[in-house]
């Protein structure tokens, strides 16, 4: 029951700040923008929590350790950060961070599968 809390707990955190980070390191402010009804900026949200909370998922099945998960939990946080800026670098026909901010939900829903679909091939690469 110990070991069931202390993972638990560690895996909210690291969901927390994973989400805090993505928040911080991108252009876009998805928390604001869905305080004013942007439907784009809650699918991107939405997209990575969930993809964030595959990888924590693999982590935790997967780990030999505590320190273990926290470390290769760490690593599939900054993993979805770079391949959201990969995605918008990838992505010269329109500019994902301004689709957003005008609550382009096309663009939004793509991003959230991105990052849903990211997070299983990460989670899919902590497995050992």
């Amino acid at each position: 029951m110990t070991d069931f809390l202390l993972y638990l707990v560690v895996s909210l955190v690291l969901l927390f700040v994973g989400l805090f980070l993505m928040e911080v390191t991108t252009k876009v402010k998805e928390f604001t923008l869905m305080a004013k009804g942007n439907k784009a900026a809650s699918y991107v949200l939405g997209g990575r929590l969930l993809g964030l909370a595959i990888v924590l998922y693999s982590t935790a099945a997967n780990s030999i350790s505590l320190m273990d998960m926290v470390i290769w939990g760490a690593i599939g946080i900054v993993a979805q950060i770079v391949v959201f800026y990969l995605a918008e670098w990838l992505t010269p026909r329109f500019n994902v961070s301004q689709s957003i901010e005008e609550d382009n939900q096309a663009v939004g829903l793509f991003l959230l599968l991105l990052s849903v679909s990211i997070g299983v091939v990460i989670a899919g690469c902590l497995t050992y």
